[in-house]
Order: structure tokens, then sequence, then C-alpha cells
């Protein structure tokens, strides 16, 4: 499956230039990230088609995404001065959680929605269900702060080691032999999880069972299963515990991975480490297949690539939204923002801010699923 090229300028961080943007309120959420800035390849507001689009929508989910909904909702809002976005961050289960009671528009997620969920929704999605529409995709950083470390290189059984309380000093043998030039300090790891329920930690655990599976005998899913560690909420939560505690490490979209915080490089098997990059991502996140069924477009991701220059940790975030049944108040400026960010515009938006575009042939089956969403 072949990537849409993405505009190598795309990828300069800019600051976003517009005018009455509209605030995103994150009504509790700690995930503010600002890397909302986008640059002059980005679409002024003109571009954006509000229809009919008023009032305010309601939505919640990943948190590893929301950095990039800043993003859009500030040139949505711009253009469609009579809608209020709120999006908030507070991870995958509890905007999931949140779609299948009907308290929000559409949610966002990094796993796409289980039997069950899909049979929850059916009970406010009139006449229809809740559908996966793929629109963010990334790399899962693995964030450290070793004092004295600039550069660390990891492979799946030793994060799967750090992760399970077996490896505990940063000085262990098996982390020196990957990194033979490095002084590593006999200093105490303090590997940092999610407390929350999270598609990123369902990402990444879903990458150790595929290729580390002896030395992570968990079955995954959004809720943490390993022993010991320590745990913070959200993907923001997270990146300052890595931030402000010599020796720790955790795991959270690369988008979080700023202010000085180091990421680790993975030995994939390829030639070369691979480090955590948006170009990077895209090449693993290529070849992905589409396993949903009739308008769902749930994608299985290959976490097991050795191909060269591709980081197999990443994530894949859905939007979740009714395919029929949405409620009227509500259905225009759902399609209307849905649209704005499916479309090429929309897409260009992510590179900018350390996010991976969907590949060219499975956003424009998002773009038909949008159209046709009543």
């Amino acid at each position: 499956m072949k990537l849409q090229r993405m505009n190598r300028r795309a990828l300069a961080l800019g600051a976003l230039a517009v005018s009455g943007a509209l605030a995103l309120t994150a009504c509790g959420s700690d995930d503010t990230g600002d890397n909302g800035g986008t640059s002059a390849a980005n679409p002024p507001s003109s571009n954006i088609k509000c229809d009919d689009a008023k009032g305010q929508l309601l939505a919640d989910g990943s948190s590893a995404q929301k950095n990039a909904i800043d993003a859009w909702v500030k040139q949505f809002a711009a253009a469609c001065k009579g809608v209020q976005i709120n999006y908030k961050g507070g991870g995958s289960g509890a905007g999931v959680t949140a779609f299948t009671q009907g308290r929000v528009a559409f949610a966002g997620s990094d796993s796409a929605l289980k039997p069950e969920e899909v049979e929850a929704s059916k009970k406010v999605c009139t006449g229809g269900q809740g559908i996966d529409l793929p629109m963010v995709g990334g790399p899962i950083a693995v964030g450290y702060n070793v004092n004295g470390v600039d550069n660390l290189v990891l492979d799946a059984k030793t994060l799967a080691k750090i992760f399970n309380n077996e490896i505990k000093t940063w000085n262990d043998p098996a982390i020196q032999k990957l990194n033979p030039d490095a002084k590593l300090p006999n200093l105490k790891i303090q590997a940092f999880h999610r407390s929350d329920d999270s598609g990123t930690t369902d990402n990444f655990t879903k990458y150790l069972m595929a290729t580390a599976k002896s030395d992570w005998p968990y079955e995954g899913g959004k809720t943490w299963e390993a022993k010991g560690g320590q745990s913070a909420s959200g993907s923001s939560g997270l990146a300052q515990q890595v931030k402000q505690t010599n020796g720790a490490i955790g795991y959270f979209e690369l988008s979080y991975a700023k202010d000085g915080i180091k990421t680790v490089d993975l030995d994939t098997g390829a030639a070369q480490p691979v480090k955590a990059t948006v170009e990077n991502a895209t090449k693993a996140i290529s070849e992905a297949k589409v396993v949903g069924t009739g308008k769902d477009l749930a994608l299985e991701l290959n976490y097991g690539t050795k191909a060269e220059g591709a980081y197999p940790m990443v994530l894949v975030t859905y939007e979740i939204v009714c395919d029929k049944g949405n409620k009227a108040d509500t259905l225009p400026a759902t399609k209307a923002f849905l649209r704005y960010i499916a479309s090429e515009d929309g897409q260009k938006v992510l590179a900018e801010n350390d996010y991976a575009p969907i590949p060219a042939d499975i956003i424009s089956q998002v773009r038909t699923t949008i159209e046709g969403l009543s």
C-alpha cells in the first residue's frame, strides 16, 4: 500500500496564522500540548466548508491525537464561527464509553471498536452503529531521562523486560550490550505507564506482544497489565513525569516528546536502529491493511516489520461516529469537521505537528464514508 507523498516543506513546524480562532476547551484534561502550529502550507480558513454547521460539538477520547485536534480546531473555528468544538482528551477508553453512552458526537480512539462496543453503539446510533474512521497516524515514542545519556538504543526484548520490572537499573548488561559506547549509570529505572485506559497502551503492548512475546506474557488491551512501575494519566502526564524524573522512561505519542525529552532508537533487526520520526512511522503504516467490514475502516498494523527505516511502534487514531442515526442537531457540524480533517488540507496539518498522514487510498475511503453519514 503506497502512501501519498508528503510535501517536505510541510514537515517544518510553524506558528498557526489564524485570526479569531476559538480556543479548544480541555474540560479538565491536562493534555493541552501547544503543538498546534502550522505554516503557510496550511489552507486559509476560507477553504473550509461550514455548510449549516452551528452550535456546540462535544467529543472525547484519545490523548495521543489531542495536539492534532487542537491544530485542526483552530483552523476550523476560524472559518466556522458558529461552531464550538470541545474535545476532552480523556483517553481512548473514556472516549469510547462516552460515545456508547450517547454523551458525545464523536470519539477519538487509538484502538478500533471491539464487537461488544459496536453492539453497545447501536443503542445510540438509531438504525446504525459506530464505525472506525482512521484519521491520524504516528509513532509512539519511548521517552527517557538519564543524565549524561543523550543517545539510547533498545530492542523489543529489552523494552519488555524494563516495563515488566525485570531490568531494574540503567547499567544492566542487556542495555549496555545495545549501547557499547554509552556511559550508563548505576541508576534505578523508573518506568511509567498510563493509569487510564489508553489506546496508546494498547498499541504499545501490541508491539511488545508481536515482537517479544516470550518476555511480555500478557493479553494486551487498553488497561495496563504488567507488574511494577509507576503510572500517570494521559500522554501529557507521562511526558511530564519523564521530563522531571532522572531515571525515568515512558511511552507517548511523538508530539509529546518535547522540551528536551530524549527518545529511544529501536533496534528492529534492520541494518540500523530506527529513530522515532514521522517519516519512519509512515513507512510502517504503509503496510497497514483495512480489516473492517462495511463502512468500518479499522486497520491491521504490521508491528513486526523489519523494513529498513520503518519505525514499527506506531498507532492509528480513529474518529468513531455513527454511520446512521447521528443526532440531527450535531450532524452538520460533525460532518463539516470530519470532512475538513480528512481533506488534503487537513491531513497536511498532521506532518507539521509530529503526526503521520493516513495513506492516500485509505483516506479516500474515509472521505467517501463521511459524505454518507446520516
